[in-house]
């Protein structure tokens, strides 16, 4: 008997598909598309620590004579309910999931191996996965190269636990801080999304790991900073501000994209054909696969009329793969009743085992003796450091040098690791890692003295602790207060259907971020501020570190501190690395990705909105507290007036260098992120914005150094969405910007001038 032809290595992946496709009957391509079950009901653990298959997942896999994909098999959290005592560790991982892909392939007529598909937000989020420091921290890095480090790094810990596809939050934007995902994104700006994007694409894909990007698109903007609810984008918005990332990682080779929750011109991303078909697919010409996110496709059955009708309606999208759905399983009867044409099933079932043939799961279905690669660990302490910013300081507190003898570390911040590791992340084993204070313990050393008091709960006005918190205070040479929000959830939060965090006010949890967890008011809760004041009070030097997953708004009392660090949730030893910036071991390098407002009452301030010149509000500025890329070192930097190569260009031609000079002129050592933004002054398709950050390099300075750092300025540099929504160089007036952040630039101008017209 001759081998399938789909069986043959050696054939191209297109002819594979095909003739695999003209075997399967209409129940095993529906089974090839579904991702029904959760992974967690897969498996049990037997009482003598032993792990076998469920009936629930023999059962599935029967149904269907096969599986298309299994979601969350190693997945830990309070959410599934896995814990330590029942959930796969590191050391059953691969056993597990092989156990898992022998049943699919042996006990199935065509013998298909089903993908393994894992949440890897920031790590992977299973038992003894390495947690990395939220998105938003990434962001604040400014450094692609070492996140693509970090990714590669991660996505080898999932390869060698057998995950093949890895579900990552990158094409939101925070737009509105008051939504509680805010933590996944990689800040505001389309522009350092995409890097970080394509960075994260690179990485994974070099360890034979499936990227599937989450969410597509627009899910950063919708109304009130209130998670899955509607957005009311234009076009041009969503083509100028939120598809840029997306555009980057599926340059990049991203696997694929998850359809958000939210709706675009009234219809819910999974069902859209305009973002899904005509978009992706015919313009930008991808050919991965579209999924949809979690119980999505049922909300469809209030527009469809019925679950069958819904999952129709999500397939002729452009939809190819469901997350635990009742419609997408239902696609047998759909094709019956003529609601799509089998043709359309086909195609979804084509991407499927495309990816599957890409990834090699018909050669090398198993783990075998994939190395875990490099430490993980490491890599999340070094991203930890390069995040840490410095909003603003009092030049003489910071560092801690060795006259601080006495340390008072106050806050309910202070000493909580799950309160420093963000939403999306399993269990840690006792003593995984390093608190702030147990960080600046160890940085303080022996001959200093290290107090601590928590002072406050995380939220509530309770004001019982305070009074130990000042006794604490007092006679301390510092008192670092940290402060922040905190995304861990407890055994016994309530959860939505697809894993989002029920809450409520009030808030007993102390959950203040994360996802379901929207705030109105971005003020930090009454104890902390009263804390604060209460510390200051004593006049002790305050040094704030604020832990965090959403900028939280900073009044004007934050201007007393003499010291105010962020660090956004950075991780389980981001407390060492904390404790490294504040006893400076490590330049604070860290920008901000997001800008931080006055007060919830004048969002939005992200830098890049229309320019109106909008005069502000009576009762309070209209500018942030902090603008985008802001941050500070101990050491100082100043800035020529950049320079171009040549003051005009053609549409056709506009290569220019842009070059600007940075000296060091005080202080310490640096790291500085020189930062290119453009300035439409005129001409252009549509309204300009203020400025558009267009490019970032980072330069390490030593005292009294003098740098050049040199722009290569391109078409995709000066490229904005024309008429027809597609990036073209627009005839007009521009200004090259250079500088630290975005409130602290000069400009030159450059004229791009219209294309000749060809004779």
């Amino acid at each position: 008997m001759s081998t399938p032809l789909y069986r043959d290595p050696a054939a191209p992946v297109a002819d594979r598909v095909r003739d695999l496709l003209g075997r399967m009957t209409l129940a095993e391509k529906v089974g090839q598309v579904n991702q029904r079950l959760y992974g967690w009901h897969a498996y049990a653990r037997t009482p003598d620590g032993a792990f076998e298959l469920t009936e629930t997942f023999r059962t599935e896999v029967a149904a269907y004579d096969g599986m298309g994909a299994l979601y969350g098999l190693q997945r830990a959290d309070p959410w599934s309910g896995v814990t330590f005592a029942d959930g796969i560790t590191a050391a059953d991982a691969a056993a597990v999931a092989d156990a898992v892909q022998r049943y699919v392939v042996e006990e199935t007529r065509l013998g298909i191996p089903v993908l393994m598909v894992e949440e890897v937000p920031h790590g992977h989020q299973a038992l003894d996965g390495t947690v990395l420091p939220v998105n938003l921290a990434v962001g604040a890095s400014w450094d692609p190269e070492l996140y693509e480090e970090a990714a590669a790094a991660a996505a080898a810990e999932l390869r060698a636990r057998g995950g093949h596809v890895a579900l990552v939050s990158a094409l939101d934007l925070v737009r509105d801080p008051r939504w509680g995902r805010a933590e996944e994104c990689f800040g505001e700006d389309p522009y350092l999304a995409a890097r970080f994007t394509e960075a994260l694409v690179r990485g994974m894909r070099s360890r034979d790991v499936g990227v599937v990007l989450k969410h597509f698109a627009g899910q950063g903007a919708t109304v009130g900073g209130r998670n899955s609810a509607a957005t009311e984008l234009g076009v041009r918005e969503l083509h100028e501000i939120h598809l840029a990332a997306a555009r980057a990682g599926v340059r990049a080779g991203a696997a694929g994209v998850m359809a958000a929750y939210n709706e675009f011109d009234g219809l819910p991303c999974a069902a859209n054909p305009y973002l899904l078909t005509e978009l992706l697919r015919e313009r930008w010409e991808f050919d991965g696969i579209v999924m949809a996110d979690g119980c999505a496709l049922d909300r469809l059955a209030r527009l469809a009329g019925d679950p069958v009708a819904a999952g129709a309606m999500a397939l002729s999208a452009g939809t190819d793969l469901s997350l635990w759905d009742g419609a997408f399983p239902r696609l047998g009867e759909a094709v019956e009743r003529g609601l799509v044409p089998e043709a359309a099933l086909d195609a979804a079932v084509a991407r499927v085992l495309t990816l599957k043939f890409r990834l090699g799961l018909f050669e090398n279905p198993y783990v075998g003796d994939r190395e875990p690669g490099s430490d993980v660990r490491e890599l999340s302490e070094r991203l930890a450091r390069a995040s840490v910013t410095l909003l603003g300081h009092d030049t003489r507190t910071l560092p801690l040098g060795p006259r601080v003898r006495r340390i008072a570390v106050i806050g309910p911040n202070a000493d909580s690791v799950p309160q420093q590791i963000g939403d999306y992340t399993a269990p840690q084993r006792p003593g995984t890692g390093v608190t702030v204070l147990d960080g600046i313990r160890a940085a303080a050393g022996a001959g200093r003295e290290v107090t601590y008091a928590r002072g406050c709960e995380l939220v509530g006005g309770d004001p019982s602790g305070q009074a130990h918190a000042v006794a604490t205070a007092t006679g301390a040479d510092v008192a670092v207060l940290v402060l922040g929000g905190s995304s861990a959830r407890e055994a016994d939060t309530r959860f939505e259907a697809n894993g989002a965090a029920v809450v409520t006010s009030g808030n007993p949890a102390g959950m203040t971020c994360g996802e379901g967890v929207d705030l109105a008011e971005l003020s930090l809760p009454e104890a902390q501020s009263a804390l604060f004041d209460a510390v200051a009070a004593t006049g002790v030097p305050v040094v704030v570190v604020l832990v965090q997953g959403r900028p939280h708004a900073l009044p004007e009392r934050f201007e007393r501190a003499a010291g105010v660090l962020c660090a956004w949730y950075p991780g389980p030893w981001g407390g060492r690395a904390v404790a490294d910036v504040l006893f400076g071991a490590v330049a604070p390098s860290g920008r901000l990705p997001v800008s931080v407002p006055r007060s919830a009452a004048q969002l939005p301030v992200f830098y890049n909105g229309k320019d109106h010149g909008y005069r502000g509000y009576v009762d309070q500025p209209a500018t942030a507290r902090h603008a985008f890329g802001h941050g500070l070192s101990y050491g100082t930097v100043g800035y020529g007036a950049p320079c171009l190569s040549r003051s005009a260009v053609s549409a056709a031609d506009p290569a220019v260098t842009c070059t600007v000079v940075v000296e060091h002129t005080g202080g310490s050592a640096v790291r500085e992120t020189v930062q290119l933004y453009v300035r439409r002054q005129s001409g252009g398709a549509s309204w300009p914005r203020v400025r558009e950050l267009r490019g970032f390099v980072q330069v390490d300075l030593v005292p009294g150094e003098r740098r050049e750092v040199v722009f290569e300025v391109t078409a995709e540099t000066l490229a904005s969405v024309g008429r027809d929504l597609e990036l073209r160089v627009e005839p007009g007036e521009l200004l090259l910007e250079t500088g630290p952040s975005s409130d602290r630039v000069q400009g030159v101008p450059l004229t791009v001038a219209r294309a000749a017209a060809r004779g």
